[in-house]
């Protein structure tokens, strides 16, 4: 018997539908809020969730792309003041084979310090570590 598709998931079985009340709020807005990821991958990393139940990025509407992209904004002032990083990375996941494991939009924003990787070049691109480091060509 084959598990169920996670990205069918009900909104009465995500993990974010049922765990707002126990998340440390940062921010809300009309069509969604920001926390901090309980797991974080550094300090002040955050996460913008819709409060509609949808798993992928490209099933967002017009208004939730304003707002969420608005509490993105928002919340990285908040981060600015309290973690003061050197940098971010903003990412999406969508789909089983680009990493998402809740099958909920959300917008991972994560503060980058200097030093907390030994080369930070190609950002997101290192998603696929062989396609990490690449050259540019001059001009």
């Amino acid at each position: 018997m084959s598990s169920p598709d996670p990205s069918s998931q009900t909104a009465d079985e995500c993990r974010f539908c049922v765990s707002k009340p126990g998340r440390q709020l940062m921010i809300e807005s009309e069509h969604g809020f920001a926390a901090y990821d309980r797991h974080p991958a550094s300090p002040g990393h955050f996460l913008v969730i819709p409060y509609r139940h949808f798993a992928s990025y490209f099933d967002i509407n017009d208004d939730e792309l304003v707002d969420l992209w608005g509490l993105v904004a928002r919340g990285k002032k908040l981060v600015d003041e309290e973690f003061h990083p050197d940098g971010y990375n903003i990412g999406i996941n969508v789909g089983h084979w680009a990493g998402q494991s809740i099958h909920h939009l959300h917008i991972h924003v994560i503060p980058r310090y200097e030093g907390d990787v030994e080369n930070p070049k190609g950002g997101v691109r290192s998603v696929i570590p062989h396609k990490k480091l690449y050259n540019v060509a001059p001009g």
